[in-house]
């Protein structure tokens, strides 16, 4: 109410003036809508749509400036008003398409100033006493204002209902559309494609991705679908990607690729999705049996990537670990197959990793010692060391049942601990230099004989003794080629035999070792 009394809002004179001009406004409200239609569509890029939605758009602006004028023309009570069904309609619509709540309300703002406008110029024609104009002006402004006001919270209200039934019933759509495709029955390729939004004629790679206990979160499913965005936009993908919720901590998802039959997980680079979320990757596939073979690809990578226990990688492709996944059939079995096959090598402690790590790079390499030292930063006689004592851990020359030696590694490499067998118990820490050796201790041999004799009594197979031997081994050899190169020196030979101790390659039964 204003508070000025030269100026009576609720004045007779003031509401039949206001009643007047309603009526003028009404007999042009043709034009009066498509104003604001038009201020409507340049102003909010997101609302121009399709024609459908765009006659209902145009509907409810009309009965809108329809309801607002039989407001004011006939002093109907605000309370006594609900929002047009055309409005409300249209709110549902644009909850449906995903349009967001804040261009809609938008709408509304701009809607009102410029209804407000003609409203102003037909006052201004009609009347030319200030205290009057005023005291209309006011009048006009509260109603329109609070009709306006009013209408947003059934407008919001109803969006909000119909995005969230939309989205239940969406979901359900789309996860029955895919449990379909997954069971390889014949589908309407169309109809599913238009439900989940998402060509199936193409390259696509099946993706399992899950959220790590430790990192569990309130929302767990919403860091899943923007991290699924992340590698769909770090993988340049043409499309939206396909993403399921499967239940509060894991989603399945598929990455369109159009016509590319490649998919390079490290280019998709996971490094910014979010900590404690893990993902297993598929091969490209094409088509309705691709969608479904990806996905089993990425079921059986996220298998071997669960297998090992805590903590999984941060992401796994199904190439890396394809032999390993077939043989996840049957844990129990493929456990004992690791151990009778890898014998000692399959000890899980750091001596034994170092030496499995080492020769299923040198098996992957074809048997060459340089290029097993080059991958693994390591010198020469490195390798040659690891790969005598992965042999003698074996009890047999590593190039024996090579193909069987090969998968058993890569088994341990993605399992560790649940495919090895217990490791012995650390060995004692190295005595201080100065202090005396028990009694009977083989530490005291003279001559560096300790190491070996402590080997040949089993002590050696420890990572720190092994290490030492390493060592003194190669020590040992840089001493003889020294002493070889005086002799030849003193004209015994040409080329020193310690230079062949040094640098002739290990030869490996079973195996062309190469240099």
């Amino acid at each position: 109410m204003c508070k000025n009394p030269q100026v009576e809002m609720e004045a007779p004179a003031v509401a039949e003036l206001m009643a007047d001009l309603a009526a003028a406004v009404s007999r042009r409200a043709a034009a009066v809508s498509e104003d604001v239609y038009e201020v409507i569509l340049r102003e909010i890029p997101e609302l121009r749509d399709d024609k459908s939605v765009l006659t209902l758009l145009a509907s409810s602006v009309h009965s809108n400036v329809g309801t607002c004028l039989q407001i004011m023309q006939h002093q109907i009570d605000l309370s006594d008003v609900q929002a047009p069904a055309a409005a409300l309609e249209y709110a549902r619509r644009r909850a449906q398409r995903g349009t967001p709540l804040t261009a809609l309300l938008r709408a509304y703002r701009l809607g009102h100033t410029c209804f407000s406008d003609w409203l102003l110029k037909e006052l201004a024609r009609r009347a030319d006493d200030a205290q009057m104009i005023a005291a209309t002006t006011l009048s006009m402004s509260k109603i329109v204002a609070g009709y306006v006001d009013q209408t947003s919270e059934e407008i919001v209200a109803a969006y909000t209902q119909e995005r969230e039934h939309w989205l239940r019933n969406r979901s359900a759509a789309r996860a029955a559309r895919v449990r379909d495709l997954l069971s390889g029955e014949r589908i309407d390729v169309g109809a599913t494609e238009a439900t989940l939004g998402y060509r199936l004629r193409q390259y696509h790679v099946g993706v399992v991705c899950w959220a790590s206990d430790t990192a569990a979160a309130v929302d767990d499913i919403t860091r899943l679908e923007h991290a699924v965005g992340h590698v769909a936009a770090q993988a340049a993908c043409g499309g939206e990607p396909v993403f399921l919720p499967r239940d509060v901590s894991s989603a399945w998802a598929w990455l369109p690729l159009g016509i590319r039959d490649t998919f390079d997980a490290a280019a998709a680079s996971t490094a910014g999705a979010g900590a404690g979320i893990h993902f297993a990757f598929g091969d490209a596939a094409r088509g309705t049996a691709g969608f479904r073979l990806t996905h089993q690809q990425a079921i059986a990578a996220q298998a071997v990537a669960l297998a090992a226990g805590p903590p999984p990688p941060r992401a796994v492709t199904f190439t890396e670990v394809a032999p390993v996944a077939m043989m996840l059939g049957s844990p129990d079995l493929l456990r004992a197959w690791v151990l009778a096959t890898l014998a000692g090598l399959a000890t899980d402690d750091e001596h034994h990793a170092r030496l499995r790590e080492t020769l299923l790079v040198f098996l992957h390499t074809g048997g060459s010692y340089k290029a097993t030292a080059e991958r693994l930063m390591l010198h020469k006689n490195t390798v040659q060391y690891r790969i005598r004592k992965a042999a003698e851990s074996l009890g047999r020359p590593v190039g024996e049942n090579r193909h069987d030696v090969e998968l058993a590694l890569q088994a341990s490499h993605w399992l560790g601990s649940s495919v090895l067998q217990p490791g012995a118990a650390p060995a004692p820490a190295p005595r201080p230099r100065g202090v005396p050796a028990p009694s009977g201790s083989r530490a005291g041999l003279p001559g560096g004989c300790a190491g070996r004799a402590g080997q040949a009594a089993g002590d050696g197979d420890s990572p720190g003794d092994a290490e030492q031997e390493h060592e003194r081994e190669a020590e040992d050899e840089r001493r003889r080629a020294r002493g070889a190169d005086a002799e030849a020196g003193h004209g015994h030979g040409g080329a020193g035999a310690g230079e062949r101790l040094v640098q002739a390659p290990l030869a490996v039964p079973g195996l062309q070792a190469r240099g």
